[in-house]
């Protein structure tokens, strides 16, 4: 039996990142689902795992982290044995940290708040988080052109922590469709064993 218990929303891409690396890796957890339309994320029982009231969380027996790049970290330097998915050399290492960042920053700032606006009404200005969401998609299929993955020559977390709001961008409103480089990236992830998709949104450029 798993020790691993997840918590997720099922349209969060930030929860997606978690459940596509543990499906990657063929870890099994427990799924429970957070009621954010409820505010179930600010109530006390669920601020003692995540103090910022977000999904996603995980617990592992008695440990227990937030933050989906974090938990990305964790899971692979736990449970991935071959030093793939968090690689080990200096460089390698620096690069995946890189990319963490991004999936943190612009990723969050152009894509994933693009499409917060379309499915939640979120107060963000469109127009600025498309055209930052631009910035970064043409930064990324650039660095794109003559490799296959984000870093090194195989997949990494970097991926995983990427692909989700980039893949989704078109649920609010980002045309990806300019982006061969991109293009190929993403269904080079979605080929892998144990790929597990998140539910597109019919909304935005994906209606």
């Amino acid at each position: 039996m798993s020790n691993l218990t997840f918590y997720r929303h099922p349209v969060s891409g930030h929860a997606h990142r978690v459940e596509l690396l543990l499906s990657l890796l063929g870890l099994e957890a427990e799924v429970i689902n957070v009621d954010l339309m409820s505010g179930a994320q600010k109530k006390p029982e669920f601020l003692a795992k995540n103090p910022f009231g977000q999904v996603p969380a995980l617990t592992d027996g008695d440990i227990t982290l937030a933050d989906s790049n974090a938990i990305l970290v964790y899971l692979a330097a736990k449970y991935d044995v071959t030093n793939t998915w968090l690689p080990t050399a200096a460089v390698e290492a620096a690069q995946v940290q890189q990319f963490l960042s991004v999936a943190a920053g612009p990723v969050v700032q152009g894509p994933a708040n693009a499409r917060l606006i379309t499915i939640f009404g979120a107060p963000y200005d469109a127009e600025k988080t498309i055209e930052t969401s631009h910035k970064l998609l043409s930064v990324i299929d650039a660095h794109l052109e003559g490799k296959e993955w984000l870093v090194g020559n195989s997949e990494t977390i970097a991926d995983v922590a990427n692909y989700t709001y980039i893949a989704h961008a078109p649920e609010g409103n980002v045309d990806i469709a300019q982006y061969k480089n991109i293009q190929s990236w993403l269904k080079r992830i979605e080929a892998l064993q144990g790929f597990v998709a998140l539910n597109k949104t019919a909304i935005g450029l994906a209606a």
